[in-house]
């Protein structure tokens, strides 16, 4: 589903997806490592709370220079390349495998999406969160200046598994829909994949910010770690202006979101391309 080629046995898809997958994981954090610690600081240090995007990287600049927007960044670099070439993995192995008349028929009331579509995700989104935990919660101690344990890697893992489950199976139905109602848009090797990529990621990660915000809560060891995720949201909704505060750092994740999966889709689209030239589906 998230290539225009001629599909082959479901097992070899999935290894296909595991392939190209590297190269998105390892594109998207090239790309936005940078503002995605911006972003962090802005949810998960305390004396960035009262900062917004222009004033935190000011500071950021100000006091730890061009490394400072790098730091973290280890983890995800070698670990995007794990869990994302296993998100497509997945997703491809089982969207291939439910080409079944029950995987094809269509959810109701939504537009034509296939429930292979929304039953890939999910398993896709399990398989992510299970890599992704430990991954991120290195990623997000170094990004706000403090040490991580070993014992501690599963921090956030509940959190970080509903908000994996919500934004792929969002990210998912929307690449679906957008190429099947613009498939010549699709088809366009640069313009086609970054738009329909980047609005998909970036409206599925606006549905899902919340849960990122309390994930970097919980992962940077800010507060108890004995409050729930839900007491967690209420004291922010009470303390911090309403129901959009849980929305902190927004404006930094939407620029990264959109510019990292538009770039990485497109080498993405070009290595899937590249795979069926040199005839490795058949």
């Amino acid at each position: 589903m998230t290539h225009n080629e001629a599909r082959s046995h479901w097992f070899k898809e999935g290894a296909i997806g595991l392939g190209v997958g590297v190269l998105y994981g390892l594109t998207s954090i090239s790309v936005g490592h940078p503002i995605d610690t911006i972003k962090t600081k802005m949810q998960g240090q305390h004396g960035f709370e009262r900062t917004n995007m222009f004033q935190t990287f000011v500071k950021t600049f100000q006091t730890q220079g061009i490394r400072g927007f790098y730091r973290g960044c280890i983890p995800p670099l070698w670990g995007s390349g794990i869990f994302r070439s296993t998100q497509f993995a997945v997703f491809e192995g089982a969207y291939t495998f439910l080409d079944t008349p029950f995987g094809k028929s269509t959810i109701p009331l939504s537009g034509g999406i296939q429930i292979r579509v929304l039953l890939a995700g999910a398993c896709a989104a399990t398989a992510r969160a299970v890599i992704e935990t430990p991954l991120e919660y290195a990623k997000v101690r170094g990004q706000v200046n403090r040490s991580w344990k070993l014992r501690n890697i599963y921090t956030g893992f509940g959190v970080t598994c509903c908000r994996t489950q919500g934004l792929l199976c969002t990210y998912f139905m929307l690449v679906d829909s957008g190429r099947r109602h613009f498939p010549e848009q699709f088809k366009r090797p640069i313009l086609g994949p970054f738009l329909t990529s980047g609005i998909a990621a970036t409206l599925a990660w606006w549905m899902v910010w919340p849960l990122e915000y309390m994930k970097c809560q919980v992962q940077s060891g800010y507060g108890s770690r004995q409050i729930s995720v839900i007491t967690r949201m209420r004291n922010i909704i009470r303390d911090k202006g309403g129901f959009f505060a849980l929305y902190r750092g927004i404006w930094p994740g939407t620029i990264r979101s959109f510019l990292a999966n538009g770039i990485s889709m497109i080498v993405m689209a070009n290595a899937q391309k590249k795979v069926s030239e040199w005839g490795l589906r058949n």
